[in-house]
């Protein structure tokens, strides 16, 4: 999750505790060859990863890997998947505009429970208020160390006013908001590309924000449900 300015608020994703990956089997992380993880995200289909365009944009399939049914990145369990094939939303320019939004093609088909994708017909998924949560193996602060566990937050929809309150560049179509108005719930660097979810549905993939957990500056989250239809076409 790219921060537009360096700070640093709370002290543990932010704000968040240690989840199990066997409640969510579907949340992946996304490493480089030599194991580095570099952002997140949710498995979709048996052979098929959804992530953040930002995350992918300038990486060759075969310098990623998927790690998957692993929360602690230091340990061995799961499965490491090589990854085939990488298609970024023809119209990604800058996840300031929108369009943040990748479908990796994994080697193997994995045996984990996948996550279904909202689509335009879950208005009620995005209303104002709705308890979402995010999860991740990213920074616990602004601008510091990834977690080595995976870990969960739960954060409330905002509504579309208070978003673009908070960022000019909101675009409704593109992009959802998340966040306590006092702040300290986020997500942060290295939860980019990861799930957003409510009701057992992805509705939103880490994107971009002010910082971490800033008050006043909600998490932004590509609007999965725009993008249900692009997404699907990849999934064969």
């Amino acid at each position: 999750m790219p921060g537009t300015e360096a700070g640093d608020v709370g002290t543990r994703i932010v704000g968040g505790t240690r989840a199990s990956i066997s409640d969510y089997p579907w949340a992946v992380y996304l490493t480089n060859t030599a194991g580095s993880q570099f952002c997140g995200g949710a498995l979709v289909a048996p052979n098929k990863v959804v992530s953040a365009a930002h995350c992918t944009i300038n990486r060759s399939a075969s310098a990623v890997r998927v790690v998957a049914g692993r929360e602690d990145k230091n340990g061995t369990a799961g499965v490491v998947a090589s990854v085939t094939s990488i298609w970024n939303h023809p119209d990604y320019r800058s996840y300031l505009i929108g369009e943040d939004v990748s479908v990796l093609t994994l080697d193997r088909d994995l045996p984990y429970e996948t996550l279904p994708l909202a689509t335009p017909a879950d208005t009620a998924l995005y209303e104002a208020g709705t308890t979402s949560k995010v999860l991740g193996w990213g920074a616990t602060s602004s601008g510091g160390a990834a977690s080595r566990y995976l870990l969960e937050v739960d954060v409330p929809v905002t509504s579309d006013a208070t978003c673009a309150g908070a960022y000019s560049q909101y675009n409704s179509t593109a992009m959802v908001c998340a966040g306590f108005p006092e702040g300290g719930y986020d997500a942060c660097q290295g939860d980019s590309g990861g799930p957003l979810v409510v009701d057992g549905k992805l509705i939103g993939i880490v994107s971009w924000g002010n910082g971490c957990a800033w008050a006043g500056y909600p998490g932004v989250y590509a609007r999965v449900s725009t993008y249900a239809a692009d997404i699907q076409a990849q999934l064969g």
